[in-house]
């Protein structure tokens, strides 16, 4: 059963539709990613279910309950980690924690114990009495998401919780998270990296104003493509109409074309020796091509023309 369902949830300012119609379901132990670029409808979804926004139309079910049945109670069951940073910086990290802890409802003594679990867990018990100010960024990522599971929550939703920080800090997050899910929480987890994405969801949904355009496991993503390889050519595309030649339209399928580069996959399931060998009898000059497994980018601007990240 779903932890987490949410059904049709659309919110609109004015003729903009920030979110129209998305829909998608998080299990206990699964980690869901919501993939799609800055202003995707990523951010206004997530503060739909966690009830800072109420929805113009949809319904979010938390734990099998409608949640504005009874929105105190989901969001006991719940922990959100905001894109922005959330601490105060003259406090400690145990102060803050501490400070979340008690506004999510634990004791005095339960939240000053429950602080010292996170601080350990999250590598920084030797910082724990220095204030936040004097933390680099990986260091308040990683407090901000530990203020988030203070009351030891089964739903966890992450808002690009890695953004600005090192590669390092970023896997140490990764790591933390992937942890979590190992002892049941579902986590909804928005991100536009898509290496992210590719390591630690289960499943992916690819957003894009307002709307979930897919969504599955990797490999399912993949075979959307229609193959397990990608060819990319590099040459002079310019005013050039692959549609025009001979043959070409039935065997593969144009994922992205510009001026310089042709990226392509092919329709059916062949040898890439094959496919390359027609590829370089196109009647144009290609100066280089390459071969590589579909990446979550090449079904993104298969889907909408443009790359992940603009």
């Amino acid at each position: 059963m779903s932890f987490l369902e949410v059904s049709e949830l659309a919110k609109a300012y004015g003729d903009l539709d920030a979110v129209d119609g998305v829909g998608f379901h998080v299990a206990r132990g699964e980690i869901y990613g919501l993939l799609g670029p800055n202003g995707a409808g990523k951010t206004t979804t997530i503060s739909m279910i966690s009830g800072l926004l109420k929805p113009d139309s949809g319904s979010v079910q938390v734990d099998g309950k409608e949640f504005w049945s009874d929105p105190v109670s989901a969001q006991r069951k719940m922990g959100v980690v905001p894109q922005e940073i959330a601490l105060y910086e003259e406090l400690s990290g145990r102060e803050n924690l501490e400070f979340w802890g008690r506004l999510a409802g634990l004791s005095k003594g339960d939240a000053r114990s429950q602080a010292g679990v996170l601080l350990e867990s999250l590598n920084l018990s030797e910082r724990a009495r220095d204030p936040i100010k004097k933390y680099s960024g990986g260091m308040k990522r990683r407090i901000n998401l530990g203020c988030a599971l203070m009351h030891q929550p089964k739903l966890l939703l992450l808002d690009e919780p890695t953004v600005g920080i090192d590669p390092q800090a970023r896997a140490n997050i990764l790591g933390f998270i992937k942890g979590l899910v190992d002892d049941g929480t579902a986590v909804l987890y928005t991100t536009h990296y898509l290496e992210e994405a590719e390591e630690l969801c289960d499943r992916i949904g690819i957003i894009d104003h307002g709307r979930i355009l897919a969504e599955g496991t990797l490999d399912e993503l993949r075979k959307r493509l229609g193959g397990d390889q990608v060819f990319v050519l590099e040459g002079e595309f310019e005013g050039v109409d692959p549609d025009a030649w001979p043959g070409f339209g039935d065997q593969f399928t144009i994922i992205q074309e510009t001026a310089r580069q042709l990226t392509v996959t092919p329709r059916s399931e062949r040898h890439p020796s094959e496919c390359l060998r027609e590829l370089l009898d196109l009647p144009i000059t290609v100066e280089n091509a390459t071969v590589k497994k579909p990446t979550l980018n090449d079904l993104f601007l298969q889907l909408t023309g443009r790359e992940l990240r603009e």
